[in-house]
């Protein structure tokens, strides 16, 4: 079994003095790719310098939501050469946070909207972060024009499923989807084109079923995986697999 994390955050304090820890717990579990996700300048970076450490891993650069207000055109020219390395395969994490609301709305939908041009024009998919803004988030991709990206860790039911596949975009499933109580996006993980599904933790955070509550890590997008299985009435080994492919794909790697 190979499993592809889409978006993780080995980048974080939480694994900091101890990834190569996680990374190899990780293969224990059959999670042999990483995506590494940033969301400022810093933690871009951070990303970049182990992906290049680990030929395994991958980095995802990008400006949060939260982080609206700290972007300008000076961080935007440092993101475009962060965009250009080698090791960087998509744009994000990007979007609309209206839980935390440490951003006006105006100064989300500015900076959403500038690196969704970004990508466009380096020919990159984007992570997009959605938390509480449904609406919102489809109005801007479709706005946009977008048909090559992630909706990272989905938690929606199928009609917002069937909107952003028609999009064009792929959908990840985090540990929320193992929760118990989330039969909406049970239903969603059901109806997922199998082209179109992606996994991942969000680690640190999300943990899924059997281990919420505790620290996400990488390894555990297994349990995901099993989750996933389950609700689609099928194996691991296939759900593993047709995931890393897709993972591949989206990001433009050969295996």
């Amino acid at each position: 079994m190979q499993i592809f994390d889409s978006h993780t955050h080995l980048n974080d304090d939480a694994f900091r003095d101890n990834v190569q820890a996680y990374i190899d717990h990780a293969a224990k579990l059959g999670v042999t790719k990483m995506a590494i996700v940033g969301s400022n300048r810093a933690m871009n970076e951070e990303a970049i310098q182990l992906a290049h450490q680990y030929d395994n891993l991958y980095a995802i650069v990008g400006f949060h939501p939260e982080e609206a207000l700290n972007y300008n055109d000076e961080e935007e020219a440092i993101l475009r050469q962060q965009l250009a390395d080698e090791k960087v395969v998509g744009l994000g994490e990007i979007g609309l946070d209206y839980y935390q609301d440490q951003a006006p709305k105006v100064a989300q939908f500015n900076v959403f909207k500038r690196q969704i041009k970004i990508a466009q024009e380096m020919n990159l998919p984007i992570s997009v972060h959605n938390r509480d803004a449904f609406e919102d988030t489809y109005a801007i991709l479709k706005e946009c024009g977008v048909n090559n990206g992630i909706i990272h860790s989905f938690n929606g039911d199928d009609e917002w499923l069937n909107k952003f596949i028609d999009l064009g975009m792929y959908v990840s499933y985090s540990g929320v989807a193992s929760f118990k109580k989330t039969k909406e996006i049970h239903d969603a993980v059901a109806k997922t084109p199998s082209d179109k599904m992606l996994v991942e933790t969000d680690a640190p955070y999300l943990a899924p079923e059997p281990l919420r509550g505790h620290q996400n890590e990488p390894g555990f997008t297994l349990y995901t995986v099993e989750s996933v299985a389950r609700f689609r009435d099928t194996t691991p080994d296939k759900i593993a697999d047709m995931t890393y492919q897709n993972a591949l794909r989206i990001f433009g790697l050969e295996d």
